[in-house]
Parts: C-alpha cells; structure tokens; sequence
C-alpha cells in the first residue's frame, strides 16, 4: 500500500523508556542478560519439541509454535531499543516505524489467537477426551495454525491502513522507546477520533473479548476437572493453570494499552516495556518449567550433546 502524498515527516525521535542514565544502563543489563539466557532457552524449547518423537502431541506443536512466536516478538522491540540506549539521537525512519508497527501487531495478534488455541485445545481433551484423536488430528492443527497467522496479518494490516491514511506533519517526537499505534496517532495533524474509535475496536475490544473467552473457557475447564476422579486430574489442573498465567501477562498490559482512549498515562512506558519485551521471552520458559515432560526431554537432549 503506498504511503499518503500528504506525509511530510520522514522520521521520528523515539523518547525513549527514560531520561534518567542510571536507569538506562539497569534496563540495558536487564534486557541483556534476558537475551543472554532465556532467548536461547525458547530456541532450546523448540529443537526440544522437534527432535523428540515423543512430544508429537498438539499441545507440544502449539508450545513450540508459542515458542517460536515469542522470540520472533521480542526481536520487534528489544534489540532496537538497546541499540537506542548507546546512541545520542534516538530516531526511526517514517517507514521503519510503520515496518515496526506491521510486525508487533501481526506477531501479537497471531499470539492472542494461539493461545485461543491451546484453550481449544485443552478443553477438548479435558471435556471431551475420546473425541480429541478425531478433533485435534494434524490436519486440523495446521489448519487452526494457518488460521492464526491469517488472521494476526488481518488485525495489523488493518491498523496500517488506518495509519498510512493520516496526514504527519509534525511534531515528529514519539514519546515512547518504539513505535505502537496510541503515540503514533497523536502526531497526526488531522482529527483522529474516528480513527482511535477504529484502532480501540480492531485492537481493544478484540482482546479483551478474547480475554473474557479464555477465561471463561478454563472456568468451564477447572469445574469439569474439578469433579473428575481420573488419575490426569493433577496434570491437567497444572497444564490449565500455566496457561492462565500466560493468558494474564500476554492480556493483561494489552487490555490496559489498547482498550481506553489513547492519552498517555505515567504507567504506559512501563506497561508497554513488560508488554514487549520481558514477558514475550518469559511465557514459553514459564509453561516448560510446569510441564515434566518437556522438562525431561531437554535434560536428555543436553545429556546427549554434552555426551557427544
């Protein structure tokens, strides 16, 4: 989709998480050391998954494809912002910013419909288990898997065009350490109401109704596994139990960023930090370090390289 004639701005200069130094350089540790050890564990997660003829199961090629959706999220923001963190003057061209922009909403919007997923995925079998083989069978997954990407490229390419309509020029200050729809439309010399009426739709109320759903979904979930006298029941309860978790942190800052009107509070910068950086790199390690199966395959497939 070419660029509005009327954009006048060619770039923007990101803020930044902070101006205070001492700040800067903690964070800069922080998201270091989160690279240093967790990204290469999320890597470690899927060649787990892959080599292990054992974790054939769909909630194994959903946890890897989590996996692989976190780490490709975390590249969006992170790696720019600590490069941002060394330089004097903090600035994205006009297109690298919408480029930004494109891939965190395609990859968040994929991962929100993952984990609609996964819920599917426990609740039939949980709810329904002799079913499960004919359901969850491996067309079907790629179909559902197929499904979320097609579906996470809708939500952003959406936003896109709502933005490539507005007319930038100037001021050209982002106040932000990356480039998300809420700040980028208030540089817009035009009315935005409608447009923010749009993005609050597109974004807001479609997470928070996929929060509402997913909640609801385990609720129905933890009342059948409550009553149940099967031997899983303990797994199960684990399993559901992780996935909640990482529903709350994957939905939770969203719903505070998208679903309201878009004027800055004191909070957004913080929210948005965990939004896209720590959490995303958190979420696969948090579910394996509850799952004793993926846990006792990585120790194997160490052990044998170590061996080796």
């Amino acid at each position: 989709m070419p660029i509005n004639d009327s954009t006048m701005v060619t770039e923007f200069i990101l803020l930044g998480l902070t101006q205070s130094r001492q700040i800067q350089l903690l964070v800069f540790v922080l998201i270091s050391v989160f690279y240093l050890i967790i990204l290469p564990g999320n890597f470690f997660i899927i060649l787990t998954i892959r080599s292990d003829s054992g974790l054939t199961a769909p909630l194994y090629f959903f946890l890897g494809n989590l996996a692989f959706l976190d780490a490709s999220y975390s590249f969006i923001v992170a790696p720019r912002m600590l490069v941002d963190f060394l330089s004097e003057k903090k600035v994205i061209s006009y297109r690298g910013c919408i480029t930004q922009l494109f891939f965190l909403h395609f990859l968040g919007g994929g991962e929100g419909l993952l984990l609609v997923v996964m819920a599917f995925d426990r609740y039939i079998a949980i709810c329904r288990p002799l079913h499960y083989s004919t359901v969850m069978r491996p067309k079907v997954c790629y179909g559902m898997l197929l499904a979320l990407w097609l579906g996470g490229f809708v939500h952003s390419i959406i936003q896109v065009a709502l933005i490539l309509r507005l007319p930038f020029c100037g001021p050209n200050q982002l106040d932000n350490f990356f480039c998300d729809v809420p700040q980028v439309i208030k540089l817009a010399c035009t009315d935005t109401f409608v447009v923010e009426l749009l993005m609050v739709f597109n974004s807001g109320l479609m997470t928070l109704l996929c929060f509402l759903g997913l909640l609801a979904s385990y609720a129905v979930i933890f009342c059948h596994v409550r009553w149940s006298s099967s031997e899983g029941k303990n797994k199960a309860m684990s399993t559901c139990t992780t996935h909640i978790i990482i529903i709350l942190l994957m939905f939770g800052p969203a719903i505070f960023i998208y679903t309201r009107p878009f004027r800055a509070l004191p909070a957004d910068k913080v929210v948005s930090f965990f939004h896209t950086v720590i959490f995303p790199l958190m979420n696969p390690v948090i579910y394996t370090l509850r799952n004793k199966e993926v846990k006792s395959s990585m120790k194997k497939l160490l052990i044998r390289h170590v061996a080796c």
